[in-house]
């Protein structure tokens, strides 16, 4: 298995939940982090390695090390020959791979399909070619792939099922330590190095205008542990370390105990759709970066919230929409709602709860059942 970076370490430690639970011997190695180490994984390289943001200069500075890596993996495996291998996520480094053992008589499975009905729709001539199986997690992917010859099945999305349908706010707040009759703004910046560096400092800047005008608003920031030191001190640069909480890790919990999040594109900006919560999502990279990745979009949304959706059902402001002004009104907007507004947060839970019953699915078991069928093969 290969998992890149903290939402593919999720994703790969609730599928191995249902592998083990078919399968109690199966034994599992490759790429993954911590969540995979819980469920006895033996990572020869932490997940991490294959954390990098966007285009340009962050690729450039790591490509090699990343390269070199897949190499050692690739001959390791064509060596081994496992019974399956399943890239989860990671398309970059995953679809290569997942060729090159397809084409030596290896089993393989790409557990998430990539994006191809938002960007990159070059992407489906490759995953044609690297993928025995692919596991879908939205209803509407499977038969997009079956269109080109692709098998796949749908298996939810696994955080469907990890996230309550009715999230306890005051619960979470209480494990938080933050005050229940107070609002809470909670800042997810995102996993990735790069991310702490581009969006972090904006995020900051933004919950100070948002203090400037609600001062008893509650400022909670989750952060991954490799990134707890770099956080620390972006707060103290920003100024903010008065007010603003770190917490290690417990993005769900951050979550929960929030009324409004102002959150990095991505994986979590789902897991905040699933806990209810309105949010503004954002996002910031290199200008190269930037100008490569808007190139290949298709659709008009970035957020999944808003993409499943089909809808701008949450503000979406992004690179040089991003100022600390613009993300500030918008998550006034949300916070002040609870008073001024309830209905507008009423029907934005609605179609959120909508979204979580679409996606609940007995993800583990069904993408273990669909790795089983194709090993007995």
């Amino acid at each position: 298995m290969v998992a890149g970076e903290t939402s593919g370490d999720l994703l790969a430690g609730l599928l191995l939940d249902g592998v083990h639970a078919r399968m109690p011997d199966v034994q599992a190695a490759g790429i993954g982090g911590p969540q995979m180490a819980a469920r006895g994984f033996d990572a020869w390289w932490h997940s991490e390695k294959l954390a990098v943001h966007g285009y340009s200069w962050e690729l450039v500075r790591r490509l090699r090390e990343i390269l070199s890596i897949r190499k050692q993996l690739r001959q390791r495996l064509l060596v081994e020959k496992p019974a399956v291998f399943v890239g989860v996520d990671a398309p970059d480094f995953n679809l290569g791979l997942e060729r090159d053992l397809r084409a030596a008589g290896i089993k393989t499975v790409h557990f998430v399909c990539p994006s191809i009905w938002a960007w990159r729709a070059n992407r489906i001539d490759k995953i044609r070619a690297a993928a025995d199986h692919v596991l879908c997690l939205f209803p509407f992917e499977p038969a997009l792939l079956q269109q080109h010859g692709i098998e796949a099945t749908y298996v939810g999305h696994p955080l469907a099922a990890v996230i309550p349908m009715e999230p306890d706010k005051a619960a979470a707040r209480a494990r938080l330590g933050l005050a229940l009759d107070r609002k809470v703004l909670a800042l997810l910046p995102g996993s990735r190095s790069a991310e702490v560096q581009y969006i972090a400092k904006p995020f900051f800047a933004a919950a100070a205008l948002v203090r400037a005008q609600m001062p008893e608003v509650q400022v909670v920031v989750p952060v991954v542990p490799q990134h707890w030191q770099r956080m620390q001190q972006a707060v103290r640069e920003a100024g903010v370390q008065e007010w603003v909480q770190l917490v290690q890790g417990q993005s769900h919990d951050v979550l929960a105990a929030c009324d409004c999040t102002l959150i990095a594109s991505g994986t979590a900006t789902l897991e905040a759709a699933l806990f209810k919560r309105p949010m503004v999502i954002s996002y910031r990279m290199h200008p190269i970066s930037w100008r490569l990745m808007r190139r290949k979009q298709l659709q008009p949304w970035v957020g999944l919230p808003n993409i499943l959706c089909s809808d701008f059902v949450v503000p979406e402001l992004l690179q040089d929409a991003a100022t600390p002004e613009a993300l500030a009104a918008a998550s006034l907007d949300w916070l002040q709602a609870y008073d001024q507004q309830p209905s507008k947060i009423a029907e934005l839970q609605a179609r959120f709860s909508a979204l979580h019953h679409t996606l609940f699915r007995d993800t583990s078991a069904l993408a273990a059942d669909a790795i089983q069928k194709l090993m007995c093969r």
